[in-house]
C-alpha cells in the first residue's frame, strides 16, 4: 500500500478531513464541531469514532455528561497537509481541467 493510500485509509472519509482542519484551532465540543461544519450529528459521530480509533484524536473528560476532542500528535502533523491542500484548493478549485476549451475564445 503506497503511503496516500495508507493516508486516505485513516482520513479519506467525507468529513474526516474538515473535523481534522478545525481542531487544529484546538480542543472543541461535540455540540460546536456540528454547528461550526455543519455535519449531521450521526456522521460526525462516526467520523470522530474512527479519528479515535485511527489515534488522529482524543476525546477530552468534561463535566456535565458533554464530550469535547484534540487531536493527538498524530493529528497535528497533518497540519501540513491540510495547509497545501487548502492552497490547492484556492488555486485550482474552479479553474477549468487541463485541456479544456476556453470558454473566452
Amino acid at each position: 500500500m503506497s503511503g496516500l493510500a495508507a493516508a486516505l485509509e485513516v482520513v479519506g472519509a467525507r468529513w474526516a478531513l474538515r473535523i481534522v482542519e478545525q481542531l487544529l484551532d484546538g480542543p472543541q465540543r461535540y455540540g460546536d464541531l456540528q454547528r461550526d461544519l455543519g455535519v449531521p450529528t450521526n456522521m460526525l459521530a462516526t467520523r470522530l469514532r474512527e479519528l479515535e480509533t485511527a489515534g488522529v484524536l482524543r476525546r477530552l473528560p468534561l463535566k456535565h455528561n458533554t464530550r469535547a476532542y484534540a487531536l493527538t500528535e498524530r493529528g497535528l502533523a497533518l497540519r501540513g497537509a491540510i495547509d497545501a491542500l487548502a492552497r490547492w484548493g484556492s488555486a485550482h478549485v474552479g479553474e477549468p481541467a487541463a485541456g479544456a476549451a476556453d470558454p473566452q475564445r
